[in-house]
């Protein structure tokens, strides 16, 4: 349905690259220029910068791109709705999230996903991302939503959205410094999640770029969840990386403060993930109605 030159100045735009767009549209390099020229000539401007070595978007381009994205996601949105009249939408969803993503994330979610599909039951069993990981394998659930990077091959990882984890601690603990050097860390009191978690490798591949590791921290308590550290730092000296979705609270009524690092940038990405091969037909639904919700 969607214009097809308009999908080939996407797919050029996404790529910088003729001849790669032409691979991926599986048409010929000629036909992706011919497209492109077609449309330049409708909107009588230049879209792409090409007196480089690489391509890039002319201003007008950004442009064009900013639409399209939207109109893209208006028939992906069509789509969905269309194949909602064709697909079952009842039934069971078994789903396994860690502990981050199923106590501060997805509760929202489901509540708006249940709202919509009253007769689809899910059953939301919440784990670390190694655990999640294994019951999928096991075929104990039908859709995880984990922390951190790829582990299994015969898994398949797709991007929900994006999480940062930042350093907090009672803002009594800081005064007026709210910036600290990458060795300042050693010498705070700190408090740590268990092995396991996607939110302790996330830490450790991170502290490994300053030439630290977790064994450098001093290390006061580890605790078996994000909200037992939470009320821990309510009323200790003691410092904690956490996710921003699980601190969002109590940084707005000043509980809790983000103290910043020199050079340590923890952004992470919490992913859906299945069995290779295509999701079963009510994980593929949710993965669809959530990832629209977010947006």
């Amino acid at each position: 349905m969607a214009d097809f030159r308009l999908r080939v100045f996407y797919t050029v735009a996404q790529t910088l690259n003729f001849n790669r767009a032409a691979e991926q549209l599986n048409i010929s390099q000629p036909a992706v220029t011919k497209h492109i020229k077609e449309l330049e000539q409708q909107y009588a401007t230049t879209l792409f910068d090409r007196s480089r070595k690489q391509i890039v978007l002319t201003q007008a381009g950004d442009v064009l791109l900013n639409h399209a994205h939207l109109i893209f996601e208006q028939y992906q949105k069509l789509d969905f709705d269309i194949n909602l009249l064709q697909n079952k939408t009842d039934g069971i969803l078994h789903i396994g999230a860690s502990t981050t993503i199923a106590q501060y994330v997805i509760p929202l979610h489901l509540a708006h996903f249940h709202k919509r599909f009253p007769d689809i039951r899910i059953e939301l069993t919440n784990a670390n991302s190694e655990v999640i990981e294994q019951l999928l394998i096991e075929k104990k659930i039908d859709l995880g939503l984990v922390e951190g990077p790829v582990h299994h091959s015969e898994l398949k990882y797709t991007t929900f959205l994006q999480d940062e984890i930042v350093l907090v601690t009672h803002p009594l603990n800081v005064g007026k410094k709210h910036s600290l050097k990458p060795e300042d860390l050693t010498k705070l009191p700190f408090l740590t999640r268990e092995k396991g978690s996607g939110t302790s490798e996330i830490i450790d591949e991170h502290l490994a770029l300053l030439g630290l590791s977790t064994k450098d921290l001093r290390i006061q308590m580890q605790l078996g969840s994000t909200e037992s550290i939470k009320n821990y730092l309510y009323c200790s000296d003691t410092y904690a990386f956490l996710s921003i979705y699980s601190v969002k609270q109590e940084l707005s009524d000043d509980r809790l403060t983000i103290v910043d690092v020199e050079g340590l940038d923890m952004a992470r990405n919490f992913s859906f993930v299945y069995r290779q091969g295509q999701p079963a037909p009510l994980a593929k639904l949710f993965m669809k109605f959530a990832s629209f919700t977010q947006r």
